[in-house]
């Protein structure tokens, strides 16, 4: 059975271990929820802000491009006059590759839509790519935590066990060197599992004697980088039953305290058989840092335990700081982002104005020129008939005929003959 204090009306009731197990599983699988709706949150930001950006670089190319043919018409159209006091059949092939040039301008136009198109679902095939990386995620993560929970089933197997055999152990002592049999114990337990569970960890017997006094042990655990996330101070204390003067768990607190500031220890651990009827401590691993801070008083058989929960917290503690530091750094970024994004779309917003009018402008500029130019040919077209008459009466006529005493015209000529060549 397992008792609950409400948070709000400090209530205590019991339930069983079933039920605990459930809400205990809630309370993860709503963590992380929230840790994955936080990740899903930031991935839609960064390709809304991938899509602003590709959607900026498109318009500044369809405005370079826009300039570009607007320079080229206005050249075109320069040609055109030229053509039109030199010749009507230049004029005429000039109006055909100006048709050919529109019709290109206006495929690449097309072009340029058609690759906005093929960029925008590249980015909604890439935003469905990272909801399914997100899925499989939080599946990866929920299978973990089943892990977990059949791990802790395992230890509190482990713990049953230890139970039994420190009620047979007890049964079994002798009242010869018995503080030092329960320091065997305790390192004999840590050592079955040493290699497996804590591979990197140091736990000794602390002979090191500072300011003229020493603990029973040390627990110091390293994560894989060789940091040291968790240490411990252990003090072990048994009694025999037939000495007349009995001590109490409290009469070694303030040693024990002591002795981890010296160390330089996290948390302080007092492994004791002491009042052997107390109900408080009897009830298991009792946490008395009212009195010292990081102080807690086990019997035996929570040896194991009480490192395998402070190891645990220790390491979640550890991931914790690196996640708040690491989303510190973030915040500080995305707040930056947004100042900068919050000013590029004031300078868009007013740039997009004066864009879209010009380039509406240009658009109906262009479709006048188109309107005129339709006409012009219209109206050579009709005069063809009196250009081949002329023609027929020109065919004697030639430029050198008629410029050979005109030095200044014939000049003009081949001047223009240059420039279009």
């Amino acid at each position: 059975m397992k008792e609950i204090k409400c948070p709000k009306c400090g209530t205590v009731f019991t339930i069983d271990e079933g039920s605990y197990n459930e809400i205990l599983e809630q309370v993860r699988k709503n963590h992380l929820d929230e840790e994955i709706e936080k990740t899903k949150k930031a991935v839609e930001e960064k390709y809304i802000a991938i899509l602003e950006s590709e959607k900026t670089k498109l318009l500044s190319e369809t405005k370079d491009k826009e300039k570009a043919k607007d320079e080229r018409i206005n050249e075109l159209l320069h040609k055109v006059e030229l053509l039109e006091k030199s010749s009507q059949d230049e004029v005429t092939k000039a109006l055909s590759k100006k048709d050919v040039e529109i019709a290109e301008l206006k495929g690449k136009i097309n072009l340029a839509e058609m690759e906005t198109k093929n960029k925008v679902n590249e980015a909604i095939a890439k935003e469905k790519e990272i909801q399914e990386k997100l899925k499989r995620e939080k599946i990866e993560l929920e299978g973990k935590l089943d892990s977990d929970k059949k791990e802790f089933l395992i230890q509190l197997k482990a713990k049953d066990e230890q139970v039994a055999f420190y009620k047979d152990y007890k049964a079994k002592q002798s009242t010869k060197d018995i503080g030092e049999d329960l320091e065997k114990y305790c390192h004999n337990e840590f050592d079955k599992i040493r290699a497996i569970t804590y591979p990197r960890a140091y736990f000794e017997k602390d002979n090191d004697v500072v300011e003229g006094t020493k603990g029973d042990f040390v627990f110091r655990d390293y994560d894989e980088n060789g940091t040291e996330f968790l240490s411990i101070m252990f003090e072990m204390k048994n009694e025999n039953d037939e000495t007349a003067s009995k001590h109490k768990n409290e009469d070694f607190f303030k040693k024990l305290d002591e002795d981890r500031k010296k160390k330089n220890c996290e948390y302080a651990v007092l492994v004791s058989m002491l009042e052997p009827d107390s109900d408080l401590y009897n009830n298991g691993i009792v946490d008395v840092s009212y009195r010292y801070p990081n102080m807690y008083v086990v019997r035996p058989q929570f040896f194991l335990p009480i490192i395998a929960l402070l190891d645990a917290a220790s390491k979640k503690n550890s991931k914790a700081l690196a996640l708040i530091e690491e989303e510190r750094q973030r915040n500080i970024d995305v707040t930056n982002f947004e100042q900068k994004l919050s000013d590029f779309q004031t300078a868009f917003g007013k740039n997009y104005d004066l864009a879209t009018r010009q380039f509406n402008s240009a658009i109906e500029e262009i479709d006048k020129t188109i309107t005129h130019l339709q006409k012009v040919r219209d109206e050579l077209t009709r005069s063809g008939n009196n250009l081949r008459l002329a023609n027929d009466k020109a065919q004697g006529l030639s430029i050198k005929k008629l410029t050979k005493d005109s030095p200044s015209l014939k000049a003009k000529f081949e001047a223009i003959d240059t420039e279009d060549k």
